[in-house]
């Protein structure tokens, strides 16, 4: 399961899902009687057995609405393809919300005299609401495709180098090769000026013939450094060693994922529970 596949539409979902159960156990109907003139009032929420259907049909029936719509979420891609009586878990969730939503609507409109509806039939109708309006609209709301969480990890650390020491900065003095004055060594570099008396130096025989030799040995390749990446779409993680395997991952809009290596136009990324996967697709990532 993947959290960071939720968005912000899921997030609506779950919300009104823990409305609806907190609203279950508030006042729903207020009855006042009146006996031998002295009045008086009782509250019910909705699980007393007096109010049945109310309780499984605008209250139960949208958790698990909500339940099936997270469930269907959190599996991926895997749940594509997986259906119940020809319909997938989140299109079972996004009907039973529209029927909580009805049902809720009905309940509120009954009642009578000396009957009135309280706050937890108000709330309940209120989170219903929304719980049909987030499963219909998350799919086609660009604002709910969002992703929830975007935090972004910190940078890479370098690569640390380690200098002997007593040691100085690269070009520096002190630096490998170069002893710091006053050290044992320091007299033995040689001037500039004696460097040019040895043979094959500039005005003697052999410098002309070294100067005009081509240099061959090129310049190595820069290391491969890790860095931070996000994909533009969901892509699939290909296993590493073995591409025709099935996927091992996917890698979703808004989540920030670790290149650690680099092969030709692909990367091997890291997913945050550690594994690692060959992303054939670079096209179009934005780097950290």
């Amino acid at each position: 399961m993947n959290l960071r596949a939720l968005t912000r539409g899921d997030a609506a979902v779950a919300g009104a899902a823990v409305l609806l159960f907190i609203a279950s156990f508030l006042p729903y109907l207020t009855v006042e009687f009146c006996i031998a003139n002295r009045c008086t009032s009782d509250s019910q929420n909705a699980w007393k057995a007096s109010l049945f259907p109310i309780l499984p049909s605008a209250f139960l029936l949208g958790i698990v609405a909500a339940a099936l719509i997270l469930v269907h979420r959190l599996q991926g891609e895997a749940s594509a393809t997986r259906q119940v009586l020809g319909l997938r878990l989140d299109q079972w969730g996004t009907a039973l919300s529209v029927a909580t939503l009805w049902s809720a609507l009905w309940a509120i409109g009954g009642g009578g005299d000396g009957v009135s509806h309280g706050f937890g039939a108000w709330l309940g109708l209120l989170a219903a609401l929304v719980l049909a309006g987030a499963a219909a609209a998350g799919p086609l709301v660009p604002a709910l495709q969002g992703p929830l969480l975007t935090d972004k990890p910190a940078a890479p650390a370098q690569p640390y180098q380690a200098f002997p020491q007593g040691a100085g900065q690269p070009g520096q003095p002190g630096q490998y090769g170069y002893p710091q004055a006053g050290q044992p060594g320091a007299a033995q570099a040689p001037a500039y000026g004696a460097e040019q008396q040895q043979a094959g130096g500039y005005g003697y025989p052999g410098a002309a013939q070294q100067a005009a030799q081509p240099v061959h040995d090129a310049a190595p390749a820069a290391p491969f450094q890790p860095f931070w990446f996000a994909v533009p779409a969901v892509r699939q993680l290909a296993n590493k060693d073995n591409p025709a395997a099935p996927p091992v991952g996917e890698l979703v809009p808004g989540t920030w994922y670790l290149a650690v290596e680099q092969r030709g136009a692909a990367l091997v990324a890291q997913l945050p529970d550690g594994s690692h996967g060959l992303l054939a697709d670079a096209s179009g990532i934005q780097r950290g």
